[in-house]
Formats: C-alpha cells, sequence, structure tokens
C-alpha cells in the first residue's frame, strides 16, 4: 500500500509541464521537457502575452485548467493537513527530495507556481491555458502548437481564490502572497459573480463549463475564513453554504464542508454551527453506508454515479468517508471507507486494478499522450484511469453496456481509460488515509 500511494502522488510528478523528466528520477519513464509555456498569447487580446511555466498537465492531454487544479491541489494540501505526520518525512524521489520540505509540499507548489501566474492584473483568473485543438499522441517536446490563455470566469477565479487561501495555511513562508492573491480573485469574483466561460469557437479542447457559482462562492469564502478568522467571509460562507455533496470539479460545496469540520483552530466556527454543519455532513455520510449495503462491491454508488470518471466519484466518496471517521470514530465509515479503495484496486465487475502499474490487471493502454507515445510497453504508473461508465462518448467498441461492466482498456477509449490530476488527487488522500488509519 505505501508503493501504490507514493506511485499515485508521483504521478504527477511525470506529469509535470515544463520540466525534463531526468532518469535519476523518472526511471525508463524520461523524457524531454515541453511546455515551457514563456511565450502564451491572450486569446482575446491577442497582441499581449505572458509566461505562464510550470503546472501539472490537466490529463491525458497537454493543456492546464485552473478549475480541475483547482480541487486537485485543494484535495492534496487537504491530505497533507490531514495527515502531517505521515507526510512529514516521506519520498519519493523528486529533484526536490533532498530539501528539507516534504515531497508533497514541492510537488504542490509546481502547480501553484503556475496558478499564480494565471491571475490578470484586475484579480480575475484565466480560466485555462491551451491549445486551440487537442494535441496528437505525441511527446511533449514534440507539441509545439501555439497555446493560449482564454478568457477570465468566476469559477476559475473562485477555485483560484479557495486555493490560494488554503495554500497560506499550508505554507506559512508564504502567506502574505498566497493570501493577497486569493483576496483580489475574491474581489473579482464579487464584482463579476455570473461570468460562466464557454469555449470560443475556435477552441476545441476540454471546456470545464460551469453556471452555477453557489458552491463556489462556498468554498472560496469558507477558505478565506478560516485562514483570516474575518467574520465578513463567514457571512459570505453561510449564505451559500447548501447541503454536503461528494466533492467534484464542478461541485465544490463539500470541499466547504471538509475544511469548515476539519480545521478547527484559532478560527474556528461557532460550537452550534460547527454541530450543525456536522450533522448534515454525517448524514450524507450514512447516505453513502446505507448505499454500499446495498452493492456486492460496497461502492456506496448508485447507476447515477457511474459517469465519466466514475472511480473519481469512488474516489471521493472515499474522502467523504474517511473524514467522517475521522470526526466520529464511526466503524461503519472505515467498513465502507475500505470497500471503495478495495473497488479501484481490483474487486469490481471488471477484475481490473485501476490503478497502472498495480495489481494482477491493470489498464495497459491509458488515454496519456506520454504514455502512449513513449515507445514503451508498461504506460506511467500510478495513474487512476477513469474507469466503467456507458455514455461510451468515443469512438470504441465495447463488450458490455452496463454501467459497472462497461470499460475498455484501449487508448481510444478515453471516456473509460483516460487519467487525469482530480482523480488521482483523492485516490492519494485515501491512500494516506487507508495507510494511517488502518494501521
Amino acid at each position: 500500500m505505501s508503493a501504490l500511494h507514493d506511485a499515485a502522488i508521483k504521478a504527477y510528478y511525470y506529469n509535470r509541464a515544463g520540466m525534463a523528466l531526468d532518469p535519476a528520477f523518472a526511471g525508463k519513464w524520461h523524457r524531454e521537457a515541453g511546455h515551457t509555456d514563456t511565450h502564451v498569447i491572450n486569446l482575446n487580446e491577442p497582441k499581449n502575452s505572458l509566461a505562464s511555466p510550470k503546472g501539472w498537465y490537466d490529463a491525458g492531454d497537454y493543456n492546464k485548467y485552473i478549475v480541475n487544479s483547482g480541487i486537485s491541489t485543494y484535495t492534496l494540501m487537504r491530505a497533507y493537513l490531514d495527515f502531517p505526520d505521515f507526510y512529514a518525512q516521506r519520498r519519493w524521489n523528486i529533484p526536490e527530495s533532498t530539501n528539507n520540505q516534504p515531497d508533497l509540499l514541492d510537488e504542490i507548489s509546481w502547480n501553484l507556481d503556475w496558478m499564480l501566474t494565471m491571475q490578470d492584473t484586475d484579480g480575475g483568473v484565466f480560466h485555462k491555458l491551451t491549445t486551440l485543438n487537442f494535441a496528437p499522441a505525441v511527446m511533449p517536446a514534440e507539441a509545439t502548437e501555439q497555446r493560449y490563455v482564454v478568457a477570465k470566469g468566476t469559477a476559475a477565479s473562485l477555485n483560484f481564490a479557495a486555493v490560494m487561501a488554503t495554500a497560506a495555511r499550508v505554507y506559512p513562508q508564504q502567506q502574505s502572497n498566497f493570501l493577497a492573491a486569493a483576496k483580489r480573485a475574491w474581489q473579482w469574483a464579487l464584482e463579476n459573480p455570473q461570468v460562466a466561460y464557454k469555449n470560443a469557437q475556435n477552441v476545441k479542447t476540454g471546456e470545464y463549463g460551469d453556471s452555477s457559482f453557489n458552491d463556489e462562492f462556498a468554498w472560496a469564502a469558507s477558505e478565506l475564513f478560516i485562514t483570516t478568522g474575518e467574520q465578513d467571509y463567514l457571512i459570505e460562507a453561510q449564505r451559500y453554504l447548501g447541503s454536503p455533496s461528494t466533492p467534484g470539479w464542478s461541485d465544490t460545496m463539500g470541499l466547504a464542508y471538509l475544511s469548515l469540520l476539519s480545521e478547527q483552530g484559532q478560527n474556528a466556527l461557532p460550537a452550534e454551527r460547527y454541530q450543525t454543519l456536522k450533522t448534515r455532513f454525517l448524514d450524507y455520510a450514512d447516505a453513502l453506508v446505507k448505499t454500499s449495503q446495498a452493492s456486492p462491491f460496497r461502492t456506496a454508488m448508485t447507476a447515477n454515479d457511474f459517469v465519466w470518471g466514475s472511480n473519481g466519484v469512488a474516489m471521493n466518496h472515499a474522502m467523504v468517508l474517511a473524514s467522517a471517521y475521522r470526526m466520529s470514530n464511526d466503524p461503519a465509515y472505515l467498513h465502507t471507507f475500505t470497500g471503495l479503495v478495495d473497488y479501484v484496486l481490483g474487486k469490481n465487475p471488471v477484475d481490473y486494478s485501476y490503478v497502472t502499474g498495480f495489481g494482477e490487471i491493470s489498464p495497459r493502454f491509458i488515454h496519456h499522450r506520454q504514455s502512449h507515445a513513449d515507445g514503451i510497453a508498461e504506460p506511467v504508473p500510478g495513474f487512476l484511469v477513469g474507469g466503467a461508465q456507458n455514455g461510451q462518448q468515443d469512438n470504441c467498441q465495447y463488450s458490455a453496456s452496463l454501467p459497472a461492466t462497461s470499460y475498455k482498456d484501449n487508448w481510444c477509449s478515453y471516456s473509460t481509460n483516460e487519467v487525469t490530476i482530480n482523480w488521482n488527487a483523492p485516490l492519494v488522500y485515501s491512500l494516506a488515509a487507508m495507510l494511517t488509519l488502518t494501521e
């Protein structure tokens, strides 16, 4: 389990943009640097350009998206905040492993540095850094199409504000810089509360579109309150806070609950309010437990959860349940949590461990450009693939059509066999929780 955890977090190193991967750290998956992003054109103002280096490639493609980076970066910081002793001395052989900072924080910093470059001078945040079309299946250094930043939006700005406010707690030496950036993005969102991002006609890459922002406002306000203790942020958080839900890039309400209930330090919620939110959260966790009890695979997932990225749903369920267990010590939550981890590791209807490089049968032909183009038989290890779902949005031929069995280990199956940073993040959290809570 320790090796699996370390591979799952090291997958982010393999997906770093703008860095050559040295054999000393990457082994046979070493490669040249791609996408230094020193001259990125503003799509809406083509005469203007900016430097926007570093960050992680989002998924099987080579673009970088603020909204998906938001939940991914937060979830990794949540793992550090919840299990600091576990990460204090843990190393997995990345270039920064010899410094005095935990490897997890070094890895997160690579993406935080990029996110900071995406904030415009008025505080708003560009939605994504992208090519106009998805790159062909080539190595990063060979994908040389011009890259652009696109329009600013409310979702991107609030994701950014939430992440930077959290980072201000995780990196005390950089607190003032992160917090100032968070406040500027928050103010932009207050002044532009309904700016939904839509791809321009000539942009064909992932949209990550969202037009409902109550969850992002609740999350960003919660993080700003926890960091600053300022009551205005608590008022805004309570204004927007709805029912708890399983986190996803388009629904961040659950992240607000995780932070408000996990961090009862100096800037704590009033006791009565804390108890109300805790009751809501545990009621939601109880519903997941009840669902799992009717499942032969203990998944806590209904047919509606088998969507694009169903394994990400499973791992976010697991994160909710691990958090519920930490709050209550109720073994029912721990039992359901471990069942979900078992599910993605092979106890499922297709008998696949859904994590590359681990298990008797695991994905080999993932929708990940580097793994497809590098000429190496084995894919980059440690990636969680999207998993079964019967939308079948690609041109693959599937042998099954039921939601939990419609999976294909093939490059063509981007709807079930792609990898993304937001699915790996709750896997990392869940494995850290497993190693901490069950030993």
